[in-house]
């Protein structure tokens, strides 16, 4: 149980702190499916060791395709992430995570037809109530004009694309284990981004210190986050785990303040936390 909540708390602080370096990534002009390239090429040359030692031929098909849309899903879902942070504040895309539980139980309504209970209907209502205020900071206030901003449409896209994914992550990890879910993860998101890059042409600004550096932290926070995130989907159910994330929120928002001096964190910080009390009771009870 120690060993599981501290990779929650690793997970939590590695997502957070890898976004803070990817928004300053793209302040100095990379692309972003091609910082996602590097960071997946940077994670996929450091399991080298690791690939040696596993027995790829003895996989049967499930797992291939589980791990291929899981690569495609990561791959769009971790660069519309950053193309949203290159665009928006930190302190307001962090919370939107929130409503990946909201997308998952309108899936439940729609493919599944299960009808939300009373607990769930509460939990939206917090989950709107936090976005409220926190969106009531923008010029465009809590209205439909907010989906016409590009930073609040590509976070929609990477929260729906990363909500799928790990799906497919959990169903690689049940027939493997932590350590070649891993690689998979890394080897087609460096695929499907790697195409991506070559299709925009997206290449390297001028090298410099500043630079280098970043993409080695995004390389290790990044290679912390997923590794965290297997280990815990191996150790307990997946709506649990995101459940636990969604704190990552309100550290988003802090960061937010801290480094990019973003404005109205004590209301956005309010607002985080009430949608993250929505997300885990509707996660955990509903």
């Amino acid at each position: 149980m120690i060993i599981t909540t501290l990779a929650v708390l690793i997970r939590i602080i590695s997502n957070s702190m890898s976004n803070v370096y990817q928004k300053q990534l793209t302040a100095r002009g990379l692309s972003p499916f091609l910082i996602n390239f590097i960071m997946y090429s940077g994670l996929f040359v450091c399991c080298v060791p690791v690939i040696f030692g596993v027995n790829w031929g003895g996989f049967g098909q499930v797992v291939w395709i589980n791990a291929l849309f899981g690569g495609i899903c990561g791959a769009l879902g971790n660069s519309y992430l950053v193309k949203a942070l290159e665009r928006g504040e930190l302190s307001i895309l962090g919370p939107i995570n929130a409503y990946k539980s909201v997308v998952a139980m309108i899936a439940g309504i729609v493919i599944l037809k299960e009808i939300p209970s009373l607990t769930g209907i509460a939990a939206i209502v917090l989950i709107i109530a936090g976005s409220y205020v926190i969106f009531e900071t923008q010029d465009e206030g809590f209205s439909l004009k907010l989906l016409r901003r590009s930073d609040i449409r590509y976070r929609i896209y990477a929260l729906v694309f990363t909500a799928v994914e790990a799906v497919f992550i959990k169903n690689v990890i049940l027939y493997t284990d932590v350590k070649t879910s891993f690689v998979f993860w890394c080897l087609f998101g460096m695929l499907f981004t790697g195409l991506i890059v070559l299709r925009k042409r997206s290449f390297l600004p001028e090298k410099n210190g500043f630079v280098f550096t970043r993409c080695l932290l995004v390389i290790l926070l990044m290679g912390l986050m997923q590794y965290s995130t297997n280990f815990v989907f191996s150790r307990m159910n997946v709506s649990y785990g995101l459940a636990l994330f969604q704190l990552s929120s309100v550290l988003s928002v802090l960061l937010g303040w801290k480094f990019f001096s973003e404005k109205n964190i004590l209301k956005k910080l309010f607002g985080s936390i009430v949608m993250v009390a929505g997300a885990v009771i509707l996660i955990l009870f509903n």
